[in-house]
């Protein structure tokens, strides 16, 4: 039986552990604390001596492929980037939502519409802490959702908001206001990594994994550190000054909105000293398992491109179209941008597949357990 000690030595030492928090979710959840989140997000022993070594944590870590093929078979996925049955370039209806979100504000108002429909009662995502930087947030309003919209650069860690409010056993007094609410439905947003982690505890049905109805991925490109040393870099390599940015968003470039209504565009490339190391090694760019999958590739300036991947994720993307939640896209031959649309979420797919597989090879040498295949 493998427990955190190999993902010690098979994920975190080659430096392949995407801190997703999965984890740490579980084990905080059901084993009293005996893994944590260091200050930067990376999982550690919180007591060693409290681990019952039942080899979970290890198992659902989204680098293991324990359970790869029951993840795929569940879900139905196919190659070459997993279930598709539907794509479409949408974006909200509310003015609201659109003036504060980013790409047409999709994923904020299908969160919005599971809302008031009375489909969940809480939604993981995340919330402003600082200029340009984000926190796990549990939502339990619309309110909150329209608090955490717009475009973030840091989403590790997102999972361990989830085990806080969901603890069987430790720390029950610090969030026993919101257990007694009895959260009992909720939507997840999150990278692929992170969705790849909901999806194993589904598997295996742990606690409180059961409690996640709606998994929506985001498109990714890599998970960005975004600190006061890279906003001052990007700064020089852009030509701006950092206090002067009103926006920022990703599409095939970086694109920053300066307060005189400027904008400026930076090449993906051009932010590679800014991305977690083990983003050099995910093949997952556009969340293959997710119910919904997001992002602004494809979608011209105020949308949305969307996957719908699972019979669920169809329906409420179905639902929220019939309630005039959100709107499709119509303009011209439609048809044919959702397929172009579909082409280039395709064509960044299969880049970030065999740059992964190409930076495996070399770790490998070192790492004879490494998983070589993407």
């Amino acid at each position: 039986m493998k427990t955190f000690h190999n993902l010690i030595e098979d994920v975190q030492k080659p430096g392949l552990c995407h801190r997703c928090g999965g984890c740490v979710t579980f084990c905080t959840a059901v084993n009293y604390g005996a893994l944590e989140l260091d200050a930067e997000g990376k999982p550690r022993y919180g007591d060693q001596d409290k681990c019952i070594e039942c080899g979970l944590c290890y198992s659902i870590c989204p680098e293991i492929d324990e359970l790869d093929e029951e993840t795929k078979k569940r879900l139905g996925w196919s190659p070459p980037i997993g279930r598709i049955i539907e794509t479409g370039i949408v974006r909200a209806t509310d003015p609201n939502v659109l003036e504060k979100a980013t790409d047409g504000g999709a994923v904020t108002a299908l969160l919005l519409h599971l809302f008031k429909s009375g489909r969940i009662d809480g939604a993981i995502v995340t919330k402003p802490s600082g200029p340009f930087l984000r926190q796990p947030f549990l939502a339990v309003s619309p309110e909150d959702i329209l608090e955490a919209a717009g475009f973030f650069f840091d989403t590790s860690h997102g999972m361990k908001s989830f085990s806080d409010y969901y603890l069987t056993h430790s720390q029950i007094r610090e969030f026993e206001p919101l257990i007694q609410k009895g959260l009992q439905r909720v939507a997840f947003v999150g990278t692929p990594c992170q969705i790849k982690s909901v999806r194993r505890m589904q598997i295996l049905n742990i606690i409180p994994s059961d409690t996640i109805k709606f998994c929506l991925g985001l498109f990714c490109s890599g998970n960005f550190v975004f600190g006061k040393k890279q906003q001052q870099k990007i700064a020089k390599i852009g030509g701006f000054q950092f206090n002067d940015v009103k926006k920022l968003n990703i599409k095939e470039d970086l694109i920053i909105h300066l307060n005189s209504g400027e904008v400026k565009t930076m090449m993906l490339d051009e932010l590679e000293f800014m991305k977690r190391f083990a983003c050099y090694f995910c093949p997952d760019y556009s969340a293959e398992y997710a119910d919904v999958s997001f992002g602004g590739i494809g979608a011209e300036k105020g949308w949305t491109t969307i996957i719908t991947r699972t019979p669920v994720g169809r329906a409420i993307v179905a639902d929220a179209r019939s309630k005039k939640a959100i709107e499709d896209n119509r303009r011209g031959d439609f048809q044919k941008l959702h397929s172009q649309a579909l082409q280039k979420v395709k064509g960044w797919s299969a880049k970030k597949k065999k740059t992964a597989l190409k930076n495996r090879k070399p770790l490998g040498n070192k790492y004879p357990g490494l998983k070589q295949d993407v």
